[in-house]
């Protein structure tokens, strides 16, 4: 029974990536048609399909805190490709993203047609991507960034690099600080982080091979940017993340406000 579940598990996840794929091929023949295909648009069809996916995966969600009514720069730790569903099915927002994700089969291919900004390290293209991060925001459009720049195994945030805040600086937007935490049996999840030489199939079948796990989505108090230095923003959106890692698994509704829209499982 346990393989006919997890194989089911896998069938299930296949569907949702087929749904994907038919609508970014719908995007992709409008793009050819030069049809208009706007980021409003875009950013609403990957809401649909994340909230798809995420119902798929063996998760037990809860979310803690309100939804922002204005864009904002989302901040988050980072722990696994799941987050990007986990996160992506609470509103309409586009991705930041590392480069190399967008040569992965299948998955680099939704992120583009889902309009994901795409960042390579190093390479001197991060005036650009300020631009565009910019634009975004300034278009009333929310943007999410993992500003650890890596995967962690969920214990702990990485320092968070303050570079790319500057596009919220300029826009005069809001960091909106989330924390995620994976928990199985009260304590972090070591089969959730996705780290290391890991690859995406393989850590697909770890996660249907064991039990519902549970995770915890913390939107925490925002933050203003205006006439603020980047570094503090990073430190201070870090500190205000940290402190939710370090607490006990939250066991009950007190105060705590469920996002609006969005059903715990």
């Amino acid at each position: 029974m346990g393989r006919l579940r997890r194989y089911g598990r896998v069938i299930h996840v296949l569907c949702v990536v087929g749904l994907g794929l038919g609508m970014a091929s719908v995007f992709g023949v409008m793009e050819r048609l030069k049809l208009n295909s706007t980021q409003v648009r875009r950013q609403r069809w990957s809401q649909f399909f994340m909230a798809r996916l995420s119902h798929a995966l063996p998760f037990r969600i809860r979310v803690f805190g309100q939804l922002p009514d204005t864009s904002m720069l989302w901040v988050s730790n980072h722990v696994s490709w799941t987050d990007i569903a986990l996160l992506g099915q609470l509103m309409p927002l586009s991705f930041l993203s590392k480069a190399d994700v967008r040569g992965w089969p299948v998955a680099g291919w939704l992120a583009a047609k889902a309009g994901s900004l795409f960042i390579r390290r190093g390479a001197g293209d991060s005036q650009l991507i300020r631009q565009q991060m910019h634009h975004h925001l300034s278009q009333g459009l929310p943007l999410l960034m993992f500003p650890e720049g890596t995967t962690t195994d969920g214990h702990c945030v990485r320092t968070f690099h303050g570079r790319l805040l500057c596009a919220a600086i300029d826009s005069g937007a809001h960091l909106q600080p989330v924390a995620i935490r994976y928990l199985r049996d009260g304590t972090t999840d070591p089969v959730a982080p996705f780290i290391g030489d890991d690859d995406l199939l393989s850590h697909l079948m770890r996660l249907f091979s064991h039990d519902t796990a549970d995770v915890e989505i913390h939107l925490l108090e925002p933050i203003a940017c205006l006439n603020q230095e980047r570094a503090v923003l990073a430190f201070r959106a870090q500190q205000a993340i940290e402190r939710v890692l370090v607490q006990p698994q939250q066991t009950g509704p007190a105060g705590a406000a469920q996002a609006s829209g969005l059903m715990q499982r």
